[in-house]
């Protein structure tokens, strides 16, 4: 069932991204029209954008453009359900409808993060991540229902997004400028960075 209002910030959106050259441009744009859109979220989320799973947080497509330049999915998060360190490889617009979302930023000090651009969409299809990567713990955000968050890569947005044990289950809305079918996940101990893919469901 279509719904006029997403209709018409899925045509924003799209038109901000073909506007703007700029990822912090286009967030900046896009990051009003996507809180305004968080107060109706009841008028178009199905059944469908809010399955969830007990194992892991879940992915729940609403829109994966044919030409792979935009994606929007509703993610549902039970308590206890994080995602690993990880990075986009994209500028994102996050806004929150239900709950609250926890974010665990990361800072990358090695050497090579000042020529690191981090080109997911070039990696070659071996899936080696890069070496050598030193991280520390950055700030933490608390996002509530109506909060909108936004990031640009180059450099990208490194950090832990979830729900602790003792949270409460929470829907969010994350618009991204690609396709989001895989990101960069971190190993601290490895310090390595590797590519993986992204599972997501259907509407």
């Amino acid at each position: 069932m279509s719904s006029p209002l997403l209709d018409r910030f899925i045509e924003d959106a799209q038109a901000c991204a073909s506007r703007y050259a700029s990822p912090a441009d286009c967030v900046d744009v896009i990051a009003p029209i996507m809180q305004r859109l968080l107060s109706h979220a009841e008028s178009f989320l199905t059944d469908a954008h809010l399955r969830s799973d007990p194992a892991h947080y879940t992915r729940n497509a609403i829109l994966m453009s044919a030409d792979g330049a935009l994606s929007l999915y509703a993610l549902v998060w039970l308590p206890g359900q994080w995602t690993p360190i990880h990075d986009h490889g994209s500028w994102g617009v996050v806004g929150v409808v239900q709950g609250m979302l926890e974010e665990r930023s990361y800072i990358r000090i090695d050497p090579n993060r000042a020529t690191d651009d981090n080109q997911i969409d070039k990696s070659d299809a071996t899936n080696n991540g890069d070496s050598n990567i030193d991280l520390v713990r950055g700030g933490v955000f608390l996002l509530a229902p109506g909060t909108v968050s936004t990031f640009v890569p180059n450099p990208d947005h490194i950090h832990v997004t979830g729900v602790p044990a003792n949270g409460q289950r929470t829907v969010s809305l994350h618009l991204y400028g690609r396709n989001m079918n895989h990101f960069c996940v971190y190993d601290l101990e490895k310090r390595a960075r590797t590519r993986v893919a992204l599972a997501h469901n259907e509407s």
